[in-house]
């Protein structure tokens, strides 16, 4: 099964390995192929969500498209009214589902603590992270500024040496050094993603 990833910037394929995840959760067995739309390459790469769709449909074709947008200081009910309707306009969209993180995705992160100290180089520190608690990590007003923050801390290096921390790498370690999301149901834009993921799934008789 093929799936692509359209999104705002390189750094949300750290994405890929939830929706990944996500797939073996919605009892999808076949080999899975993933993939990032990514438009650097293009002379003229594509502007707004609609004309980043049309060139992700032609070429990154898939059977399920993942449509992210970070909900940041609006309404993630804006962002999926978006999302839909750029999806409307396509002739040839494929089945897709959204990924809209409460603020942005920086946020689905936070739960992990080993996978930070592990993915910032310094699995067995203990210095405290101050990380919110589960039911909290929605509520946080910038959690890529909080992520950031727990990395630097993780690494236990002097601030001359935080400055040498790919912040951006991380997180794809982090993303990849976790094997389990499930504790993410929890949140309510999670739980939402999810339940629409299974719906499709079903819809399409993915398998």
């Amino acid at each position: 099964m093929k799936y692509t990833l359209i999104s705002d910037g390189s750094s949300d394929r750290a994405l890929m390995p939830i929706l990944s995840w996500a797939l073996r959760q919605s009892r999808i067995r076949s080999p899975l192929s993933a993939q990032w739309a990514d438009f650097r390459h293009l002379r003229c790469p594509p502007r707004g969500l609609l004309n980043r769709l049309v060139e992700a449909v032609h070429l990154y074709p898939c059977d399920l498209l993942f449509v992210h947008r970070d909900a940041e200081a609006g309404s993630p009910d804006d962002r999926l009214d978006e999302i839909e309707s750029a999806i409307s306009q396509l002739s040839d969209a494929p089945a897709w589902v959204p990924v809209v993180p409460v603020r942005m995705l920086e946020a689905w992160f936070l739960r992990d603590e080993n996978a930070i100290r592990k993915a910032a180089g310094n699995p067995g520190g203990a210095m405290a992270l101050d990380l919110p608690v589960l039911a909290q990590i929605e509520r946080v007003p910038d959690p890529k500024a909080v992520l950031r923050r727990a990395i630097l801390v993780a690494s236990g290096l002097n601030r001359r040496r935080q400055k040498n921390v790919r912040a951006g790498y991380v997180l794809h370690r982090i993303a990849e050094l976790c094997d389990d999301f499930s504790t993410l149901n929890d949140l309510p834009a999670f739980a939402r993603f999810m339940t629409e993921l299974s719906r499709v799934v079903a819809e399409h008789n993915f398998r």
